[in-house]
């Protein structure tokens, strides 16, 4: 992702509102626009609520159930199958085998150890039936203290080797998810919505951690444990082996019940949660857009329906749950019974001794908290599995295409030719766009609220692919230059602005890594934002974003464009950058943009009419189209769309002295 893109990323996030911060009349939405898909819905509207109506929304956020929640299933990112899960695993622990060995062998030996005990006190029960007198019991009771200590060492060392084994293949894993993650186009992330992504990267993480950390070994201890003991028992005496494996049916069926119905309601609780999640997001993040257009009964529902859909499947599985253990308890009673019955004939018949009989009955009794442990596991194990299989999911998608050729942009020109884009079919966003921008030229795009101004914006940054029709920069396709080489040559700031957590010179150095003190201090400069930095506690050093300094929104704007600065584009495409601050800050930023677009060809969706009078020329659409394209007075003079537009922020500024003092605009775009 380049360094100074930050959309789907919240604006409140590290940056405060401005006090006094008031929209332009100019911004509002025409009565009556629809808007649109991806852009900011107007000056109404909470830019903080990081919720676009149409692209950047969760199609599950805004449907209630039925075919739009099929729709909301179909946009969700990948799940592995099991396959899938088991190769990539696999993969992970090939450079591994001698730390499994060595974990598996040491857990061999500490278990082993453990099962002498019952032989031990099956040896004392014959000398005590013996009359053998207290002293021969000394030796079984050195033997057993041994034991107890042999396995617990062993236990502990095997468990630590196999949860650090666990923890380094998730380490692996995790990574390869982030940095996946992070390489995913963005229209495929706004598809899938941002609640699906977070859920995956935070709850289900968190949940193989806690598998990896404590299930993990105690699963391994008890699978060693059932495998040697059923040794044990063959040792003792076959029959007794026979009398054990009476049970085995009433487990396999208990299993057998349980998988199929705990996977597919385990899997629907993760993809409940993380559509509860993304709703919250949606409600709590735009909760000032959400009171603005009185939508607060419509989420309260939607999180309902979601929290009610997210409990009833939870409960489900607490059903599961109850129904697994009562069978267990009758594959208990079973067993038991059997071995008991088998060392009562067998003892008559004199074919074992009483000890032995009593050693094979604590076998069987011993296999009971492993035997359970194992199968209850299996519920973990099922929602692990789960959550294992959406992150091998997104860490197993297919790498984004690379350039198809040795193309490279000649120079910054921006052509668009008849583009067309749709995020629901039958629903055009953008109808046959043709555009030229010359290297070095400043474009403004002007037009009502859902006429395809940030849609086009989007596509010529490679954030979406265009249903029909082609982009050029610099006269190479961007299909030919590939998204790693569109990201290098367009760069896209939008109001979304994301200040990042650490100290303000390593989020400059996003922008260029290498970058040094001289190179941040003159971006910052250029942005007209080096006097407030310096004035900080502790100037480039100070730590910003989430538990550092907070900064206002201009700042955090202003940040933005020295990133810009710094990564140097060709052509760089400004949506909306300036509409987030008041009328003082948008001023200030608006001038910092000017002069960190000098050199590169330069997009800007203006919400502000005076920001687009200072462009080399504006392109008016509506309705997806381009209906007007000149540079400022000579659309004023057209008395066309453009002129119309002018007349109503004209007419909405001379009203303003009477409210709020504002100086009255000129005709030229100046202020009296």
């Amino acid at each position: 992702m380049n360094p100074t893109t930050e959309p789907g990323t919240e604006p409140g996030a590290g940056a405060d509102p401005e006090p006094g911060a008031d929209p332009e009349p100019g911004a509002d939405p025409e009565p009556g626009a629809d808007p649109e898909p991806g852009a900011d819905p107007g000056a109404g509207a909470d830019p903080g609520a990081g919720a676009d109506p149409g692209a950047g929304a969760d199609p599950g956020a805004t449907a209630a159930a039925g075919p739009a929640g099929d729709a909301r299933e179909r946009a969700l990112l990948p799940v592995a199958t099991g396959a899938q899960t088991l190769a990539a695993v696999g993969e992970l622990l090939r450079g591994r085998r001698l730390q499994a060995l060595t974990a598996a062998a040491v857990l061999i030996l500490g278990t082993g150890i453990g099962l002498l005990t019952a032989p031990l006190l099956g040896r004392m029960v014959d000398l005590v039936a013996g009359h053998r007198g207290t002293a021969s019991l000394t030796l079984p009771m050195i033997l057993l203290v041994a034991v107890a200590v042999g396995r617990g060492v062993g236990t502990a060392i095997g468990g630590s080797l196999v949860a650090r084994l666990g923890e380094t293949v998730l380490a692996g894993l995790r990574e390869r998810f982030v940095e996946r993650a992070l390489d995913l186009p963005l229209e495929r992330v706004e598809q899938a919505g941002s609640g699906d992504l977070t859920s995956r990267v935070t709850g289900d993480v968190t949940l193989i951690t806690r598998v990896v950390r404590h299930a993990l070994p105690e699963f391994t201890t008890a699978l060693l444990t059932i495998a040697l003991t059923l040794v044990g028992l063959a040792v003792l005496d076959w029959r007794f082996l026979l009398a054990v494996l009476l049970a085995v049916p009433v487990h396999v069926l208990t299993v057998r019940w349980y998988i199929p119905r705990a996977v597919p309601v385990y899997a629907a609780h993760r993809v409940a949660n993380g559509a509860l999640q993304h709703q919250l997001l949606d409600s709590v993040g735009g909760v000032r857009t959400v009171r603005a257009f009185r939508l607060t009964d419509r989420h309260a529902g939607l999180l309902e329906e979601r929290s009610r859909e997210a409990v009833d499947l939870a409960l489900r599985g607490i059903r599961l749950v109850s129904g697994f253990f009562s069978r267990l308890n009758l594959a208990e009673f079973i067993g038991l019974a059997a071995v008991l019955v088998t060392g009562f004939l067998l003892v008559g018949d004199g074919s074992v001794s009483i000890g032995t009989a009593t050693a094979a009955a604590l076998y069987f009794h011993s296999l009971f908290n492993p035997v359970n442990a194992a199968l209850f596991l299996i519920d973990d194990a099922q929602s692990a599995g789960a959550s294992l299989a959406r992150l091998v999911g997104v860490s197993a998608l297919p790498a984004e295409p690379g350039p198809t050729g040795d193309t490279e942009p000649a120079d910054g020109s921006v052509r668009v030719r008849a583009l067309s884009h749709a995020y629901t079919p039958g629903h055009p966003v953008l109808s046959e766009v043709d555009l030229e921008v010359r290297a070095g030229e400043r474009v403004a795009l002007v037009g009502a609220s859902g006429a395809g101004k940030t849609t086009l914006a989007k596509l010529i940054a490679g954030v979406h692919r265009p249903a029909g029709g082609s982009v050029e920069l610099g006269g190479a396709d961007t299909r030919a230059l590939g998204p790693a080489g569109v990201r290098r040559t367009v760069t896209l700031i939008s109001q979304e602005v994301h200040v990042f957590a650490g100290p303000l010179a390593d989020d400059l150095r996003l922008a260029r890594p290498g970058a040094s003190d001289a190179e941040i201090a003159a971006a910052l400069a250029r942005v007209d934002a080096l006097a407030w930095v310096e004035a900080l506690p502790e100037g480039a050093a100070t730590v910003v974003g989430e538990g550092g300094h907070r900064l206002t929104v201009t700042q955090a704007q202003q940040l933005a464009l020295a990133r810009l600065v710094l990564a140097d584009p060709p052509v760089a495409i400004l949506d909306e950058a300036t509409a987030d601050a008041g009328s003082a800050g948008a001023r200030t930023l608006e001038a910092a943009a000017l002069r960190a677009l000098e050199g590169r060809t330069g997009l800007l969706v203006a919400h502000r009419l005076p920001q687009a009078a200072t462009a080399d020329r504006i392109v008016v659409l509506d309705r997806g189209r381009v209906v007007e394209t000149g540079t400022h007075a000579e659309l004023v003079a057209a008395g066309g769309r453009y002129a119309a537009l002018w007349a109503a922020w004209s007419d909405s500024r001379r009203a303003a002295p009477a409210e709020g003092g504002i100086p009255r605009p000129r005709a030229n775009g100046g202020e009296a």
